[in-house]
């Protein structure tokens, strides 16, 4: 898909860590969850967009999770941050017990 909406070589390879690193988190963190990877255009732009959903404990300070280098699994703590560095646009929504929602999208 990536290919074909233009991407780059390299930016192929952001975004397939990033959904590596979203699918980590769900299976580590909640079990189960879902990515979906969109094509999207803003304009004259196209782009991707990856939405990871899971059910799991939520995150409960997102501000620490997003630190670098922060982690409550024994892990390097690269993740959310990384995914943040390797996306254009991020967003991420957390309520305990409820479950995370990140939404990514990188741009041509």
């Amino acid at each position: 898909m990536a290919t074909r909406i233009g991407f780059s070589e390299n930016a192929q390879i952001m975004i397939a860590t990033s959904v590596s690193e979203l699918s980590r988190n769900i299976m580590k963190y909640a079990g189960t969850g879902t990515i979906l990877m969109s094509p999207i255009r803003k304009g004259d732009q196209a782009g991707m967009e990856v939405v990871a959903r899971d059910h799991g404990p939520g995150i409960s300070d997102i501000e620490e999770a997003m630190a670098d280098h922060f982690s409550s699994g024994g892990t390097l703590g690269l993740g959310l941050p990384g995914v943040r560095r390797l996306m254009d646009e991020f967003e991420i929504e957390s309520a305990s017990k409820l479950g995370t929602q990140v939404v990514c999208r990188k741009w041509c």
